[in-house]
């Protein structure tokens, strides 16, 4: 039979074996201290965002007016000048929405036909509405060899099909609880009436009409 070998914990602190239950302790408990609140704080803001559901902002195309849209030089470069007026509303009864960034321009059959237009930041309050104005310009910019035709054609038909986008930036604002930012985009139809009549501008839209919000 083999002899049993039995150590004091003294003889252990003299061969080196010594692992201190006092040392290790404090530390798992430090760790698991400030596990316990980042998980609590994580939960908190899951919480409150699932109680209260942020809604997404609505954005309402009020007016338009087309003063330029026409190809000059050898080069067939386009200048355009475009004024538009959008409506923006929050839906939320309980979530303000910080506005950081906001770039409004103009698209036709898939092209960027103005620069972007900044618009200056803005805080909107529970279920307030805000009137946005924007000037859209574009010198020399170059464009498919098709958009004179795409031009033409859409004059035939009676009708100009245009597209108003923005997109940019937003926070959350629950109480003194600001989130982080979000990128949002918005896309506008105008639809205006375009004949041989209608030579000259400005061509223009006054229905007004529902953007799509994505988030």
């Amino acid at each position: 039979m083999s002899p049993i070998d039995v150590r004091s914990p003294k003889h252990c602190d003299e061969k080196g074996y010594n692992f201190s239950v006092e040392k290790v302790l404090p530390i798992k408990k430090l760790f698991f201290g400030f596990s316990t609140i980042f998980l609590s704080i994580l939960s908190f803001i899951f919480l409150l965002y699932l109680t209260l559901h942020p809604t997404k902002p609505n954005f309402t195309l009020r007016e338009a007016d087309i003063y330029q849209l026409n190809l000059s030089g050898p080069r067939r470069l386009l200048n355009s000048s475009i004024q538009l007026t959008l409506v923006s509303k929050n839906p939320n009864k309980k979530v303000g929405i910080y506005y950081d960034e906001l770039q409004v321009y103009a698209s036709y059959k898939g092209q960027q036909i103005t620069l972007y237009t900044s618009l200056p930041p803005f805080y909107q309050g529970h279920e307030d509405s805000n009137f946005l104005s924007a000037s859209l310009i574009g010198n020399g910019l170059p464009v498919d060899p098709s958009f004179g035709y795409e031009v033409q054609r859409d004059q035939s038909a009676g009708k100009l099909v245009m597209n108003l986008k923005a997109s940019g930036r937003l926070r959350w604002k629950v109480g003194t609880w600001v989130s982080g930012r979000y990128r949002f985009n918005v896309d506008c139809v105008a639809i205006m009436p375009f004949g041989p009549s209608l030579p000259a501008g400005p061509l223009t839209f006054r229905q007004g009409a529902q953007c799509s919000t994505t988030l």
